[in-house]
């Protein structure tokens, strides 16, 4: 004879019950995330008049896409921002890509003196303080004249993302077989030509992560790019926003939001669709090896 607790009714409203208690669980951690995303969006539509006036109005009143439509328009200011964000995050990202790549086969596949040497500077390159590696680049940039230039900033931001790419992609062919790449050289396929056609299209996952993530770290810079950069024709997205919308006599916080909104809406479509890799990438080939 069944137990009363095995009985079918039973174990469904148990499962209902623990349904509705991981259903709660999750939308007391999302709300608090989605507050701040609310507030963008209201505050992007609604007029600078309005955006500082107490007590504050959470309710979707006195909307307006003047805001959004000013951005838009603006050549000077905030297309300029975003032109420069743009080219010195897709530079950043390709350059990161090669050199990542490169850097992580060699770890990974070669064995040549100092390796484990490299290995552990490149993980402790990234203990030392951001500001402090500030300080250095500013001073080398000054005698190199390359502030104030694309190049300056995107070889900045490649160096603050290198570290992190090179262990993930070292990862990542570390969890491919090395048969696969034996039985290309057994095929007459050379070393270059084994990485490109076997080992590349087994680690792409590990690609999309380092894509994502260095153009990520170049496109929210803000304390290199506002270090590295004085003259406003160069200013990317942060340094951009800080200067133009806020000062000693000034918030618009309205046309700051519209702003914000309309360059996280892109970044957020990439990362949604591309979530997937970007996640296997971050929790694989990061601790392999």
């Amino acid at each position: 004879m069944k137990s009363q607790d095995s009985h079918p009714a039973v174990l469904g409203r148990e499962r209902v019950v623990r349904n509705v208690l991981v259903s709660l669980v999750l939308v007391f951690l999302v709300v608090p995330m989605l507050v701040p995303l609310y507030w963008l969006v209201l505050t992007a539509l609604r007029p600078n008049s309005t955006t500082n006036t107490l007590p504050l109005n959470l309710l979707p009143t006195n909307l307006t896409l003047e805001n959004v439509i000013r951005q838009l328009s603006d050549a000077e200011g905030f297309l300029t921002y975003f032109r420069n964000s743009l080219i010195t995050a897709s530079a950043s990202m390709i350059l990161s890509i090669i050199v990542s790549v490169l850097a992580g086969y060699a770890l990974s596949r070669l064995r040549f003196p100092g390796k484990m040497g490299l290995l552990l500077a490149v993980l402790a390159s990234q203990m030392f303080p951001v500001m402090l590696v500030v300080i250095s680049l500013y001073v080398l940039y000054n005698r190199l004249g390359l502030l104030n230039s694309y190049l300056g900033l995107t070889l900045a931001f490649t160096t603050l993302s290198l570290p992190f790419s090179i262990w993930m992609m070292r990862g990542f062919f570390d969890s491919v077989p090395i048969e696969l790449e034996e039985a290309a050289f057994v095929d007459g396929t050379s070393r270059m030509g084994s990485m490109w056609h076997v080992l590349l299209p087994a680690v792409s996952p590990g690609l999309i992560s380092v894509a994502l993530f260095s153009f990520l770290n170049a496109w929210n810079n803000m304390l290199i790019a506002l270090t590295l950069t004085s003259s406003p024709d160069k200013r990317t997205i942060p340094p951009g926003f800080l200067a133009t919308y806020v000062g000693e006599y000034q918030y618009r916080w309205s046309d700051a939001m519209a702003g914000s909104m309309i360059v996280t809406l892109p970044i957020a479509i990439v990362f949604i669709l591309l979530q997937r890799y970007f996640v296997q990438g971050m929790t694989a080939g990061a601790v392999k090896g």
